[in-house]
Protein backbone atom coordinates (compact mmCIF):
# COMPACT_ATOMS: atom_id res chain seq x y z
CA UNK A 1 0.00 0.00 0.00
CA UNK A 2 1.42 3.24 -0.73
CA UNK A 3 0.52 6.11 1.01
CA UNK A 4 -0.32 9.25 -2.06
CA UNK A 5 -0.93 13.05 -1.35
CA UNK A 6 -3.35 15.69 -3.81
CA UNK A 7 -3.10 19.29 -3.72
CA UNK A 8 -7.14 19.93 -4.45
CA UNK A 9 -8.09 24.05 -5.91
CA UNK A 10 -10.97 25.88 -7.30
CA UNK A 11 -12.13 29.24 -7.80
CA UNK A 12 -15.15 28.07 -9.93
CA UNK A 13 -18.30 27.06 -7.80
CA UNK A 14 -15.32 25.95 -5.47
CA UNK A 15 -18.45 25.24 -2.77
CA UNK A 16 -19.71 22.69 -5.62
CA UNK A 17 -16.30 21.06 -6.85
CA UNK A 18 -14.17 20.73 -3.64
CA UNK A 19 -17.27 18.44 -1.95
CA UNK A 20 -17.48 16.60 -5.09
CA UNK A 21 -13.81 16.22 -5.44
CA UNK A 22 -13.65 14.61 -1.84
CA UNK A 23 -16.53 12.25 -2.38
CA UNK A 24 -15.15 10.97 -5.99
CA UNK A 25 -11.72 10.55 -3.78
CA UNK A 26 -13.02 8.59 -1.31
CA UNK A 27 -14.66 6.75 -3.33
CA UNK A 28 -11.71 5.58 -5.12
CA UNK A 29 -9.27 5.91 -2.59
CA UNK A 30 -11.19 5.04 1.19
CA UNK A 31 -10.76 7.06 3.72
CA UNK A 32 -8.73 10.04 3.39
CA UNK A 33 -6.90 12.20 5.41
CA UNK A 34 -8.14 15.40 5.12
CA UNK A 35 -6.48 19.18 5.68
CA UNK A 36 -7.69 22.86 6.75
CA UNK A 37 -9.33 24.40 3.56
CA UNK A 38 -7.08 27.69 3.10
CA UNK A 39 -8.40 30.21 0.97
CA UNK A 40 -5.51 32.28 -1.05
CA UNK A 41 -5.04 34.55 -3.77
CA UNK A 42 -4.88 33.58 -7.43
CA UNK A 43 -1.53 33.19 -8.75
CA UNK A 44 -0.18 34.41 -11.64
CA UNK A 45 -3.12 35.59 -12.93
CA UNK A 46 -6.17 38.25 -11.94
CA UNK A 47 -9.14 35.89 -10.62
CA UNK A 48 -11.30 35.33 -8.17
CA UNK A 49 -10.25 33.78 -4.39
CA UNK A 50 -9.15 29.83 -4.18
CA UNK A 51 -9.88 27.40 -1.86
CA UNK A 52 -6.73 24.67 -1.30
CA UNK A 53 -6.41 21.99 0.64
CA UNK A 54 -3.91 18.37 0.83
CA UNK A 55 -5.89 15.09 1.43
CA UNK A 56 -3.56 11.63 2.09
CA UNK A 57 -4.56 8.48 0.96
CA UNK A 58 -3.58 4.78 0.28
CA UNK A 59 -3.48 2.69 -2.67
CA UNK A 60 -2.45 -0.02 -4.73
CA UNK A 61 -2.52 1.39 -7.75
CA UNK A 62 0.36 2.40 -9.99
CA UNK A 63 0.83 6.05 -10.08
CA UNK A 64 -0.12 6.66 -13.39
CA UNK A 65 -2.94 4.59 -13.11
CA UNK A 66 -4.15 7.38 -9.70
CA UNK A 67 -2.99 10.32 -11.79
CA UNK A 68 -5.40 9.09 -14.80
CA UNK A 69 -8.30 9.18 -12.93
CA UNK A 70 -7.42 12.48 -10.75
CA UNK A 71 -7.96 14.17 -14.30
CA UNK A 72 -11.01 11.84 -14.94
CA UNK A 73 -11.88 13.77 -11.79
CA UNK A 74 -11.31 17.09 -13.08
CA UNK A 75 -13.25 16.54 -15.82
CA UNK A 76 -16.26 15.23 -14.36
CA UNK A 77 -16.16 18.65 -12.53
CA UNK A 78 -16.03 20.77 -15.48
CA UNK A 79 -12.26 20.91 -15.95
CA UNK A 80 -11.23 21.24 -19.86
CA UNK A 81 -8.56 19.55 -21.51
CA UNK A 82 -7.18 23.08 -23.06
CA UNK A 83 -6.95 24.56 -18.99
CA UNK A 84 -3.86 26.76 -18.71
CA UNK A 85 -1.65 26.55 -16.23
CA UNK A 86 -2.41 29.82 -14.93
CA UNK A 87 -6.24 30.37 -15.20
CA UNK A 88 -9.37 30.12 -13.28
CA UNK A 89 -10.29 26.27 -12.48
CA UNK A 90 -13.26 24.66 -11.42
CA UNK A 91 -11.11 21.85 -9.85
CA UNK A 92 -7.31 21.22 -9.86
CA UNK A 93 -6.23 17.68 -8.44
CA UNK A 94 -2.48 17.53 -8.24
CA UNK A 95 -0.74 14.56 -7.19
CA UNK A 96 2.11 16.05 -5.35
CA UNK A 97 3.91 12.76 -3.81
CA UNK A 98 3.40 8.84 -4.15
CA UNK A 99 5.49 7.28 -1.70
CA UNK A 100 9.11 7.74 -2.15
CA UNK A 101 8.71 7.95 -5.78
CA UNK A 102 10.73 10.74 -7.63
CA UNK A 103 9.31 11.17 -10.75
CA UNK A 104 10.24 13.48 -14.05
CA UNK A 105 7.73 12.11 -17.09
CA UNK A 106 6.14 14.54 -18.77
CA UNK A 107 3.30 15.74 -17.37
CA UNK A 108 4.00 13.39 -13.98
CA UNK A 109 6.15 14.99 -11.58
CA UNK A 110 6.65 13.65 -8.22
CA UNK A 111 7.21 15.07 -5.97
CA UNK A 112 5.62 18.49 -7.15
CA UNK A 113 7.57 21.29 -7.22
CA UNK A 114 4.73 23.70 -6.07
CA UNK A 115 5.23 22.14 -2.66
CA UNK A 116 8.31 24.11 -1.93
CA UNK A 117 7.16 26.89 -3.85
CA UNK A 118 3.47 27.85 -2.72
CA UNK A 119 1.99 28.31 1.02
CA UNK A 120 -1.24 26.89 -0.50
CA UNK A 121 0.46 23.41 -1.11
CA UNK A 122 2.87 23.59 1.90
CA UNK A 123 0.57 24.47 4.79
CA UNK A 124 -2.24 22.56 4.23
CA UNK A 125 0.54 19.54 3.52
CA UNK A 126 2.76 20.26 6.49
CA UNK A 127 -0.90 20.17 8.73
CA UNK A 128 -1.37 16.55 7.89
CA UNK A 129 2.01 14.78 7.30
CA UNK A 130 4.23 16.91 9.81
CA UNK A 131 6.99 14.28 9.77
CA UNK A 132 6.90 12.67 6.66
CA UNK A 133 10.39 13.65 4.72
CA UNK A 134 10.79 15.34 1.20
CA UNK A 135 11.58 12.79 -0.54
CA UNK A 136 14.57 14.17 -1.99
CA UNK A 137 15.58 16.72 0.14
CA UNK A 138 15.07 14.44 3.17
CA UNK A 139 13.43 17.80 5.32
CA UNK A 140 9.97 17.17 6.77
CA UNK A 141 7.41 19.09 5.56
CA UNK A 142 6.57 20.90 8.82
CA UNK A 143 10.76 22.12 8.95
CA UNK A 144 9.69 23.48 5.50
CA UNK A 145 6.95 25.33 6.48
CA UNK A 146 8.52 26.54 9.68
CA UNK A 147 11.12 28.03 7.16
CA UNK A 148 9.01 29.12 4.48
CA UNK A 149 9.26 33.02 3.33
CA UNK A 150 6.05 34.22 4.93
CA UNK A 151 6.46 37.68 4.53
CA UNK A 152 3.82 37.98 2.04
CA UNK A 153 1.53 35.61 2.70
CA UNK A 154 -2.02 35.87 1.46
CA UNK A 155 -4.04 32.98 2.33
CA UNK A 156 -6.17 32.07 5.13
CA UNK A 157 -7.62 28.84 7.06
CA UNK A 158 -11.71 29.15 6.16
CA UNK A 159 -14.83 26.82 7.39
CA UNK A 160 -17.24 26.79 4.49
CA UNK A 161 -20.43 25.26 5.87
CA UNK A 162 -20.05 22.28 4.00
CA UNK A 163 -16.99 21.70 5.32
CA UNK A 164 -17.88 21.77 9.10
CA UNK A 165 -19.06 17.98 9.30
CA UNK A 166 -15.94 16.81 7.11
Amino acid sequence: MTRGYISIGSNINKDVHIPASLRALEQAFGKLAISSIYESEAVGFTGDVFYNLVVGFDSDEEVKAVAKQLRQIELDNGRTRDSRKYAARTLDLDLILYGDLIINDGRLQIPRDEIEHYAFVLEPLAEIAPNLKHPASHVSYAELWDKFDKTELKQKRVTPSWASTK
